[in-house]
């Protein structure tokens, strides 16, 4: 799978980013916290440069906690600052004035320093499409001032939010990069919805998805659809085979069948696409700072 697509408003997007950086103290990303690696573009790295950062582990009431736990370890030990959130019920955003602050504390110190004491701090927000960056912002703000949706790329354009009086925030629509050439990227991004689901086969998704969490979480599909073991995997099958033949195992539990009595796999990958986006099949975390 190598999916294309790079919008022309998100090229405009990266150059916009790229000047607007002038503007701003601190560079915050927000991240899935379920799929830290995916969920993160390469370019920002480089339109950074040597800015402050801060990682927004968001989502992190879906993410498996000893996994969230050990990523912050590992960004924390390269210089990041770093704030776990659920910014639609808004756990953590609270934090988020302290930890900016704690980030830029050597740069606050120098401002007081020169006697620029109340000088604003302006903060960009970026991050992938569907991350929950707009809804983090307007958590922060105590207010609705971020246009948030659902689908990907809904934000547009350029807007400066104040949190406080000493603290402004730069959103900007979500930007991938051009490509995906890691195949576990696109299905990462695909599975949380930071995709469009029309760009893959809902049905192939859900196989991989669950072939994936056969292989990590078993002990969670075996609950969560009340199956009492899995279908072993076979020498050589590959994850569509092994991941369809789980969805059959789910689907006979649920009851989903068509006429004739086969299994609905093509309503059951659906529904565990669902149930993992809304974390009720569990908490997650694909990957893990070694990868």
């Amino acid at each position: 799978m190598n999916i294309q697509w790079y919008p022309g408003h998100m090229t405009r997007t990266r150059r916009k980013m790229q000047e607007d950086l002038k503007l701003i103290d601190l560079l915050c990303e927000v991240v899935d916290a379920r799929i830290p690696v995916s969920s993160r573009n390469p370019d920002i790295d480089t339109l950074a440069g040597d800015k402050p950062r801060l990682i927004i582990f968001n989502r992190a009431d879906q993410a498996d906690p000893a996994m969230t736990a050990r990523w912050i370890a590992f960004y924390q030990a390269r210089g990041f600052g770093v704030l776990e959130t659920d910014a639609k019920q808004g756990r953590g955003v609270s934090q988020f004035p302290a930890a900016v602050r704690a980030a830029l504390k050597d740069k606050i110190e120098g401002w007081r320093a020169k006697g620029q004491v109340g000088r604003p701090i302006r903060v960009m927000v970026a991050g992938i499409p569907n991350v929950g960056k707009s809804t983090f912002i307007n958590k922060a703000a105590g207010r609705k001032t971020a246009v948030t949706g659902d689908r990907p790329g809904v934000t547009r354009g350029k807007q400066w939010v104040t949190v406080d009086s000493g603290l402004e925030l730069l959103d900007t629509p979500g930007i991938l990069w051009p490509k995906f050439e890691d195949e576990a990227t696109g299905l990462h991004l695909a599975f949380t919805g930071a995709v469009r689901d029309e760009i893959m086969d809902t049905e192939t998704l859900g196989c991989h998805l669950m072939a994936l969490l056969g292989e990590r979480y078993p002990g969670a599909l075996l609950e969560g659809y009340k199956l009492k073991e899995l279908p072993a995997r076979e020498d050589g099958e590959n994850d569509v085979a092994w991941g369809y033949r789980l969805l059959e195992a789910a689907a006979v539990r649920r009851g989903m069948k068509i006429s004739g009595g086969e299994a609905d796999t093509g309503r059951m990958a659906r529904v565990l696409l669902d149930e993992f986006r809304s974390g009720k099949l569990g908490r997650f975390t694909l990957e893990a700072p070694e990868s």
